[in-house]
């Protein structure tokens, strides 16, 4: 066996241990196993380690000291982490301080063959690539970053693995998605943190005005200036520069950002001296950036240059897992030094089902006003005028009389649905409670009372299930 294909499984729960282990050795890996990190620690020196499955929440040092000791002793280690509490801060940190991924649990035998053979693709093809470096790996994000969704999940994946390079980045995502709060963790998480962030929505400054507003002026280039200004690029010299709404400039204040781009340097209005400048671009639009390309009010040129790395950010109706934590931390902001605000069942599920055209500014805006027109408990009536017409406009899409009979009399009851999801989930996990548990959101007694409530019957398989595992409780 090449020693290139050895690799270490490291969780202290001994049936995902297994799990993982037996898909690797069937797809031709040399596994071995250890039950703590402490335990990965003693056989560290004992083989060049290329691949390393850990999981995050272990008994005594985590994943992310794992990730922290082999990046020190073993650069060139590509280490996964596996999570069944995956969030994106945790993504953000595992990616940006090295890991190779972030493996939610529950996982199956595909996912984790994919991840096998790209993984045996880079160390076969590539063995000798130089690591990005040594960083220092902590568990706690200090960045304000709220969702569990997989959407969300993927695009701090996408963060953290760009951060730490110089690349410019170009940020595309509907109005009110959340593209400076990224660009501001791009440079937070990059070489360049104790440098200037400077955000300038480019939308909002007067065409006339932008190019002084960004790269200074010397006095009396035009009326008004009375004096020597440096501009908002200077600002930013080794940190990073957000060009937000990039696509509302106009076309003779592109050809002058691309050159600034293209040469590194910036010339105030009105002189002739150029100025080294070196800052990192980030910017961003709510717009079909390539359409706007295509109908000629955007240059190729300079979306080329822009877009070294492009990354998406999903609307909120496309990760509404995340709009109850989100909602609540909006909540708490409002009263942070007063009792906790809370969400009715009923207002809760309306804010899951509205569509959210404004995404998670306008989420804010609409938490904001009900939890201060609210005693504590925020209802579907403490909601904007809004959201509570859209729960109207639904009830009346499915009113009884628009109904045809047949159909009403073929739809199960709510005791049916609830037996058939709690089976579903169960085989879905091998009958793992834990994982079933996790999966339907309730506590263990609760769904041992689902199970005895409906007669639901299973049985529990071994850790070479196909269909995958859960996670810890």
């Amino acid at each position: 066996m090449d020693r290139t294909l050895h690799a270490l499984v490291i969780d202290d729960e001994q049936p995902v241990r297994d799990f993982v282990c037996t898909v690797l050795e069937n797809d031709g890996w040399k596994v071995s196993r250890a039950a703590s990190a402490e335990d990965a620690f003693e056989i560290l020196g004992q083989e060049k380690w290329p691949i390393v499955f850990c999981d995050v929440m272990l008994g005594g040092a985590d994943g992310f000291a794992v990730l922290r000791r082999f990046k020190e002793e073993l650069p060139e280690t590509k280490v996964v982490l596996m999570t069944g509490h995956g969030n994106a801060a945790g993504a953000l940190d595992a990616t940006a301080f090295g890991a190779y991924d972030y493996l939610l649990k529950p996982f199956g035998v595909e996912e984790l063959q994919s991840l096998s053979a790209a993984l045996r693709d880079q160390i076969t093809s590539r063995p000798h690539r130089v690591s990005i470096g040594k960083r220092a790996a902590t568990q706690s994000s200090d960045i304000d970053l709220i969702g569990r969704s997989h959407a969300f999940i993927e695009v701090m994946k996408q963060v953290g693995r760009v951060a730490t390079t110089s690349l410019p980045v170009f940020l595309t995502g509907e109005s009110g998605t959340g593209k400076e709060l990224v660009a501001s963790t791009l440079h937070r998480r990059s070489g360049r943190a104790d440098k200037t962030f400077v955000a300038v929505n480019c939308g909002a400054i007067p065409a006339e005005l932008i190019e002084s507003e960004l790269f200074g002026h010397v006095k009396g280039s035009f009326t008004g200036a009375d004096r020597d200004r440096r501009g908002l690029w200077e600002e930013a010299n080794e940190g990073t520069v957000f060009l937000d709404e990039i696509t509302e400039t106009s076309l003779p204040f592109q050809v002058k950002l691309l050159r600034v781009l293209q040469e590194g340097e910036v010339r105030r209005v009105g002189s002739n001296q150029t100025q080294r400048v070196t800052a990192r671009v980030i910017a961003a639009s709510n717009r079909d950036v390539e359409a706007e390309v295509k109908a000629g009010r955007f240059r190729e040129d300079l979306y080329y240059r822009l877009n070294a790395v492009s990354i998406i950010l999903p609307p909120l109706r496309e990760r509404r897992e995340d709009i109850p934590p989100l909602a609540q931390a909006f909540a708490d902001r409002v009263y942070s030094l007063g009792p906790a605000v809370r969400f009715s069942s009923e207002a809760l599920e309306l804010l899951q089902r509205y569509s959210w055209p404004g995404n998670i500014r306008e989420l804010e805006n609409a938490v904001v006003r009900a939890a201060a027109m609210c005693d504590g408990l925020i209802r579907v009536q403490d909601l904007p005028e809004r959201i509570r017409n859209f729960q109207q406009q639904a009830d009346r899409e499915i009113a009884p009389g628009q109904i045809e009979p047949e159909q009403q009399e073929e739809w199960p009851t709510l005791a049916e649905i609830e037996g058939r999801h709690v089976a579903r989930v169960l085989a879905h996990t091998g009958g793992n409670k834990q994982a079933a548990s996790r999966v339907l959101g309730v506590d263990r007694k609760t769904l041992d009372r689902m199970i005895k409530r409906h007669g639901i019957s299973f049985a529990r398989t071994s850790s070479q299930n196909p269909n995958g595992f859960g996670s810890k409780a």
